[in-house]
């Protein structure tokens, strides 16, 4: 049966949308500032740029393009992630070495395969097609969480720069509207946080996870499964900047009562006294760097750049405790939760498969399961995240001292 052409131009234009919006969140930054890695957890724009490019090469072209020829052979050792599968990599840590290939080239590489791609859309006979597009759709979505990570990775670079210098200059109204007209994020800014309500939430069974046969999700947010949850009490939206200013007034990184073991061990070792990129704490007001520069704190704003050992300390301190993603999903797909989306929220769930859960096929399978240990699940998306990217199950995960995400939390308590 034959593949409805339309749906094969639907497709194209979302190629088109979102290999471009990679470019237009590179494009404020030179191209030194794209070489750089600033820390073995962060990459460098270019290298992002090249190894979605890649992603995309190697997954779909080279695996349903028969007679593809690869832009060039060496890119995939550089450009590589952590598929084993696919054979040996540049390491992690070293990718702000790869002063070469250039900028120009790394354009050059995304164009090449951009063509092709498009050209496989157009083209592809229908056999080929319907094995390919699953993998378009896992490749886009891939290249959304990229997006982030520059957003992020980049802000990370530019706050070590004595200079401070900016991402971008914030956006006037008109731009701020033309941006979301067009389904792109400017330089996050985090919107204001309404007061903040405790919700009853009752016990029972919950349904969990993507539905099977509805839009995309990736594999850990299957197989769909039923959770018992408790009666417990959920915050209407997540914590603010000034409430968190509060428990560090108080001297919450000074007191080790409120923090796990590994927690007070980071703090120690890193002298953690406020979020990442706070400064003049004992100021009248503290000073936020942004990608916008550098700028007094919004009190009303979402806390973000927190660790999991933060928002869990900052938790007790306010005694209440950490939602886990099982609460938290079950109250977002109703559609009760205020501030969903404005900064990742940490979870006390440990980033574990589902009942059930079956990796995806071929070299893809790699691409969640077997990084379920030893890491903490956030919910809800950011200031950051694509638009349309997020859904109330998608699944986050981050070891338990990342900072460098736009990640706070809400609280959650016990019902008697």
């Amino acid at each position: 049966m034959a593949v409805d052409r339309s749906l094969r131009i639907v497709w194209r234009r979302r190629l088109e949308a979102v290999r471009s919006h990679s470019l237009q969140l590179a494009a404020p930054l030179s191209a030194e500032d794209r070489c750089v890695q600033s820390m073995p957890d962060a990459s460098p724009t270019k290298w992002h740029l090249a190894h979605t490019t890649w992603f995309f090469e190697t997954v779909v072209l080279q695996a349903h393009q028969p007679g593809y020829r690869v832009h060039d052979e060496r890119y995939a050792f550089l450009f590589n992630s952590y598929y084993e599968s696919l054979g040996p990599r540049h390491p992690r840590a070293q990718r702000g070495l790869l002063t070469r290939p250039s900028n120009e080239e790394v354009l050059q590489y995304r164009r090449h395969v951009d063509d092709a791609l498009l050209a496989f859309v157009r083209e592809s006979d229908d056999v080929a097609w319907a094995a390919a597009l699953p993998l378009i759709a896992l490749g886009l979505q891939h290249e959304q969480q990229h997006q982030e990570l520059m957003l992020t990775d980049a802000k990370h670079l530019l706050s070590l720069n004595p200079l401070q210098p900016a991402y971008r200059s914030a956006p006037s109204d008109d731009e701020g509207r033309a941006f979301a007209a067009r389904g792109l994020h400017p330089a996050p800014v985090c919107g204001p946080s309404q007061a903040m309500r405790w919700l009853e939430r009752p016990g029972g069974i919950a349904e969990i996870g993507a539905t099977a046969g509805h839009a995309f999700a990736f594999d850990n947010e299957t197989p769909r499964h039923r959770a018992l949850l408790q009666a417990h009490g959920l915050a209407s939206r997540p914590v603010g900047n000034g409430e968190f200013l509060d428990f560090v007034c108080d001297g919450g990184y000074r007191r080790p009562e409120l923090w796990l073991s590994d927690g007070w061990a980071a703090v120690q070792q890193h002298g953690w006294v406020a979020p990442l990129y706070w400064s003049d704490i004992d100021a009248a007001r503290p000073q936020v760097f942004t990608l916008h520069g550098p700028r007094a704190l919004v009190l009303d704003e979402p806390v973000s750049h927190l660790s999991f050992y933060e928002a869990s300390a900052y938790a007790a301190w306010a005694g209440a405790r950490l939602p886990t993603e099982f609460e938290w999903e079950a109250a977002a797909a109703e559609g009760v939760l205020e501030g969903c989306g404005e900064v990742w929220e940490w979870t006390r769930s440990s980033y574990d498969p589902y009942p059930g859960f079956r990796p995806l096929a071929g070299a893809v399978a790699e691409y969640n399961g077997k990084f379920m240990v030893g890491q903490l699940v956030l919910r809800g998306g950011s200031c950051a995240t694509p638009s349309g990217h997020a859904r109330p199950s998608y699944r986050n995960f981050f070891a338990p001292g990342a900072r460098w995400q736009f990640a706070g939390l809400r609280l959650a308590r016990d019902l008697e």
